[in-house]
């Protein structure tokens, strides 16, 4: 149905050239009458004057009319296109819910290229079988060239997710996804005869992927490939993890050993903090670093005791602390991501303002 919508909306823009062309005819010839009435001999001096005033009168509002239609059309089709570009990006990076089984979500991103919502960034949250499983990624480059990675990465995760009982079979899905897509990308920048597979890789295409698995016992598993480490936000912000991550899909094929990373267990009201690099590298104008775990603690300060982590409070303050520190100037795309384990006892877990109440996802056992 967008795909569909979509097509037509390209039909009637393409159609914009030529109403513009037939509007500046009628205009032209709109003009050299009004030229033709101003430049003529009078036949009375007092009537002709009005009569040839009242005619350029008419004329001129002719004019503007066709002017005004000529702008109004393709204002409404670029916004009727806009809607269909949004609808699109939500399909593709859809938003994540509030809550999902046991755990308060919210998420923050910013795009590079102007317009979008979508870039080179990742992230999705899928209450599986096995655990809530997480994925949030950075594909090399940004804004809207680094898409088809994008769709080709959160596609395979949205399927392996389920399917696979291992964190370790599900990185395996998500590489092979991606190094088909880098084939495809060779294949058009190297052609080769007979259907052979081009001998050269698609030149310097990656993409950092961190996987998160929360099991039902609120440990948290992880495989990490050259993405950031979360932050464990309770009292402050620290690393989740000090472990040298694996190289970033299509750098290097995957090790056979692919054990997930323990990360300890997520106790009840703590949150863990996921984010792109484009957070950490951004600079204001006299190119210092964005200092993201001090936004992290002020993000934190002021909270009384007991009171657990708001995710959508935390998301919000280091997403402004982020746009007043490059001053709307961003140059890479950036992805935030924050969830709270509100699993145990739930009375010493309430909603934070700006949430809704956490709610659990009824899984089924997989089929395959």
């Amino acid at each position: 149905m967008i795909r569909t919508r979509a097509a037509g909306d390209g039909r009637a823009i393409a159609a914009v050239p030529r109403r513009v062309v037939e509007c500046v005819v009628l205009g032209l010839w709109l003009v050299l009458v009004v030229l033709w009435e101003l430049t003529s001999p009078l036949e009375e001096e007092g009537d002709g004057l009005v009569r040839r005033t009242v005619t350029c009168a008419a004329f001129l509002m002719a004019v503007g009319y066709l002017l005004t239609g000529v702008r109004r059309g393709p204002v409404r089709e670029l916004r009727e296109a806009r809607a269909v570009a949004r609808a699109t990006q939500d399909v593709l990076l859809r938003p994540l819910p509030p809550g999902i089984d046991g755990l308060t979500l919210a998420a923050r991103r910013l795009s590079v290229s102007h317009g979008a919502d979508v870039g080179g960034d990742l992230y999705e949250a899928v209450a599986t079988p096995y655990g809530v499983r997480i994925v949030i990624g950075d594909v090399r480059g940004h804004g809207l060239s680094a898409i088809g990675a994008v769709a080709s990465v959160l596609g395979s995760f949205r399927e392996a997710a389920h399917d696979e009982a291992g964190l370790d079979g599900v990185l395996r899905r998500l590489d092979r996804a991606y190094q088909r897509r880098l084939r495809d990308l060779a294949r058009q920048e190297h052609p080769v005869a007979g259907g052979r597979e081009p001998e050269n890789p698609a030149a310097e295409e990656f993409v950092t992927v961190l996987l998160l698995e929360i099991g039902a016992d609120s440990d948290v598993r992880a495989l990490n490939c050259g993405h950031p480490w979360p932050y464990r936000l309770g009292q402050g912000a620290v690393p989740m993890s000090a472990a040298e991550p694996l190289p970033p899909l299509g750098a290097f094929p995957l090790p056979d050993d692919l054990a997930p990373h323990p990360c300890g267990r997520l106790l009840p009201g703590e949150a863990l903090f996921l984010h792109t690099d484009g957070a950490e590298d951004a600079r204001d104008s006299a190119g210092r670093f964005f200092g993201l775990k001090d936004a992290l603690v002020r993000s934190l300060a002021g909270r009384p005791p007991g009171v657990p982590v708001s995710p959508a409070h935390v998301a919000r303050q280091v997403h402004t602390a982020l746009l007043r520190h490059t001053g709307g100037r961003i140059t890479d795309d950036v992805a935030l991501l924050v969830l709270r384990n509100d699993r145990g006892d739930r009375t010493r877990v309430p909603a934070q303002p700006g949430e809704t109440a956490p709610r659990r996802v009824r899984t089924e056992p997989s089929r395959r």
